[in-house]
């Protein structure tokens, strides 16, 4: 077969208008497919591939655990590779979050938070706070509670009626707010929360989810220095517990094992994990919390309403285990913040170029947003797809990226993100340059020539 698509394949792809490649193999930042084409890989697949392709240490992890025993019911038995991920995980984590419970995606990841989360307020005796306060622009997963906590439009305006109501407060988004730096902002300094607490009434509120750093919603967006010391104040003097989500932007991702190390010793309730903590060899998701969490159900029903059949699973806690140990062999968290810095700084020489609005990121965690007029940033019209547009242009020119929309107003907006493989070289870093603004000179040819870009 030439091309893989739908409906000529048996695969229900997860993109059913336009052809595939196929891919045969992966070497550190570059996938190969079947033609011979490579492509460097410059978000790391989903955001998850982070010690890159190829490192056959961690299939031989999985295949040496599989050889013994691949499965067992995690109500009923626990394994030696459970036990040691979650040892390396709570070393990895602020002191007192040393319990982790492991399932297979960021989004089940997220579910099981904000069920722990209510699990926990029913059982301590407050069965009144259910909500979950969210942030928009945001998202945390496609399962449906943890989509009800997300701000996408396009997959509510879908499953609107499936999905329950969360309190959303506008996200740190500097370059699209409003603010001008000001200290008293209630966006960029998190006192937005507190309004909404008071506005919903605090002992209805379980807690409240954020990503530390941005994710693709808001695009590598950094929060204020001080922005969870105040989030952290107000969730204690409130009785809410803060869920830090990590699925995306830990794991090393920012040049620091958890993207909440950046921002003063700031200590979640509950963190999710998941993409990078088995560099993307396997699905492998975990809730890391404390025992201050756990102690109330363990006391009372005995265990977290959230089956999964793959949770716990010795085969993936393996490959997480293996993972987890190559990236401190080789100290590719290190390595993640010293190459970030050239990343970023290359990167920020794309400034200039026509149709970018502005850069930004932290470590191994970039974003480019494209504009129609850099002056008002204003964005171009979703009927354009700029970028999708941009990422088909950039496969073409076989290079990699993740694509998000709907960022500047809920409808319109278009940004690629950056998030190479924590191996990647200067070369590399130089070629992702080059690809980058090949394919966005073709994709403005092509708006022009449609007369959008005015």
């Amino acid at each position: 077969m030439s091309e893989f698509r739908y409906p000529d394949s048996p695969v229900f792809y997860r993109t059913l208008d336009r052809p595939l490649p196929k891919i045969v193999k992966g070497e550190g930042c570059w996938l190969i497919d079947e033609r011979g084409k490579k492509y460097l890989d410059a978000s790391s697949g989903a955001f998850a591939a982070t010690i890159g392709h190829g490192v056959k240490e961690i299939g031989e992890a999985v295949a040496e655990q599989m050889s013994r025993v691949a499965y067992v019911n995690g109500t009923a038995f626990t394994s030696e590779p459970a036990e040691a991920l979650a040892a390396e995980l709570a070393a990895l984590s602020p002191k007192g979050l040393d319990k982790a419970y492991f399932l297979s995606s960021g989004s089940e990841a997220v579910e099981a938070a904000l069920k722990l989360a209510r699990q926990y307020w029913v059982e301590s005796g407050s069965p009144s706070k259910h909500k979950i306060i969210a942030r928009t622009p945001g998202y945390h997963g496609n399962t449906l509670l943890a989509l009800s906590a997300s701000a996408r439009a396009h997959y509510k305006k879908l499953y609107g009626p499936w999905l329950v109501d969360c309190p959303m407060i506008p996200a740190p988004y500097a370059y699209r707010c409003g603010c001008g730096g000001a200290q008293g902002c209630p966006a960029c300094s998190g006192n937005a929360l507190e309004q909404t607490i008071r506005e919903q009434g605090a002992n209805t509120i379980a807690a409240f989810i954020a990503e530390p750093v941005g994710g693709s919603s808001t695009g590598a967006s950094v929060p204020r220095p001080d922005y969870y010391k105040n989030i952290r104040r107000i969730c204690d003097e409130h009785g809410i517990l803060f869920v830090a989500d990590e699925v995306l932007c830990g794991a090393g991702r920012t040049g620091k094992w958890l993207a909440m190390e950046h921002f003063g010793g700031v200590v979640p309730d509950i963190i999710t994990m998941g993409k990078g903590i088995s560099g993307g060899y396997v699905p492998l998701s975990a809730v890391i919390t404390s025992r201050k969490i756990l102690d109330p159900i363990a006391k009372g029903s005995g265990g977290l309403k959230h089956a999964q059949t793959f949770s716990h699973v010795p085969s993936i806690c393996a490959a997480g285990l293996a993972a987890l140990r190559y990236i401190d062999k080789n100290k590719l968290v290190a390595a993640a913040a010293k190459t970030g810095l050239t990343l970023q700084k290359k990167l920020a020489a794309l400034a200039d170029l026509p149709g970018v609005g502005d850069i930004r990121g932290i470590g191994m965690l970039a974003a480019v947003e494209f504009v129609a007029n850099k002056k008002t940033k204003r964005a171009f019209p979703r009927a354009l797809k700029m970028a999708e547009a941009f990422t088909d242009n950039a496969r073409g020119a076989g290079l990699v990226v993740w694509p998000n929309t709907g960022h500047a107003d809920g409808e319109n907006g278009d940004l690629a993100m950056i998030a190479p493989p924590f191996v990647i070289s200067e070369a590399e870093i130089d070629e992702l340059i080059e690809r980058f603004k090949n394919a966005l000179t073709v994709t403005l040819e092509q708006i022009a020539a449609k007369g959008g870009r005015k």
